[in-house]
């Protein structure tokens, strides 16, 4: 029985006690309807923006189909009182999004989720100094950016819960449909920057504006060896493909233009092409959103 038809059968019932006063049935409905409120979940919009992971939630036939779900999908399905707008843009950096959020459409919600960082890692955007984020200083590094985009979310609703997400580790990037959209994973630097940083300046943000912070980079079951549970290459020595745990596939070569795609299925763990989360790691992102949202 749904709530609707409950409710009116109690209050059906009530009104059928005999031996009471009218007055005494009409307090009787009133307080169960105000119980019936008290324990009814407000309706709550969530704008949640992000770069590709937080895209491929709408779109899991650019996965190849290897995602059936992403992760605000899920959080949803845990709290169906919560409505989600998706504003992932693809391949975009923090310090995109900072330049376009006026141009964005964000509107006005609830809650608002910022997950962004992993692109500008790789593309050697400087991260810059908590300096750039307390005073304001643009959209020239990483830290300034993320003022930007707060600066926004504060204009749009002066209330709304702000949770921000660390990038999550990554292994050796290959894209299933160009295999020439490739990328080295979090394990070493680029442009002198480790991923590490990145993530440890959204956690500072959000310590100093005491915002809830979803650490993925420094969640256990996210560890590089747990990413992908293979990667598959040709031995140099035979020629022959071989599948290659983490770390020893870091030192193996991936020929773009000859070899076969490294990551079949059966190599799929926390992520389905060493980068974006598959089913499981969309499940691991979702857990910890939802013990942040169901507290609202």
């Amino acid at each position: 029985m749904n709530s609707i038809y409950f409710k009116r059968f109690v209050i059906k019932k009530i009104s059928q006690i005999k031996n009471i006063d009218k007055m005494k049935k009409i307090l009787l409905i009133a307080t169960f309807i105000v119980f019936q409120f008290s324990f009814t979940a407000k309706e709550t919009s969530w704008v949640a923006i992000g770069d590709s992971i937080t895209y491929l939630n709408e779109h899991a036939d650019e996965t190849g189909n290897r995602v059936t779900k992403g992760y605000m999908t899920r959080v949803v399905e845990k709290l169906p009182n919560i409505h989600y707008t998706n504003q992932g843009h693809n391949g975009w950096t923090a310090i995109q999004i900072a330049s376009q959020i006026d141009q964005l459409g964000l509107v006005k919600a609830d809650v608002y989720s910022v997950f962004l960082g992993t692109n500008d890692w790789w593309a050697g955007q400087p991260l810059g100094s908590f300096s750039d984020y307390e005073n304001n200083t643009g959209n020239g590094t990483v830290y300034g950016a993320f003022r930007t985009i707060v600066n926004k979310l504060r204009s749009l609703n002066e209330h709304a819960k702000i949770i921000l997400i660390t990038p999550m580790k990554r292994v050796d990037f290959v894209y299933f449909s160009n295999f020439k959209n490739n990328a080295y994973g979090s394990y070493k630097e680029k442009n002198g920057q480790c991923l590490s940083q990145f993530a440890g300046a959204v956690v500072a943000i959000a310590k100093f504006e005491h915002f809830s912070v979803v650490d993925l980079y420094h969640t256990k079951a996210m560890e590089h060896k747990n990413l992908v549970h293979f990667k598959r290459l040709k031995d140099p020595a035979t020629g022959l493909y071989k599948n290659y745990p983490f770390p020893d596939f870091t030192t193996i070569p991936f020929d773009a233009d000859k070899d076969e795609y490294p990551y079949p299925i059966d190599a799929i763990n926390i992520t389905y092409d060493g980068l974006h989360p598959s089913d499981k790691g969309n499940q691991i992102i979702s857990n910890q959103l939802v013990k942040i949202l169901a507290k609202l």
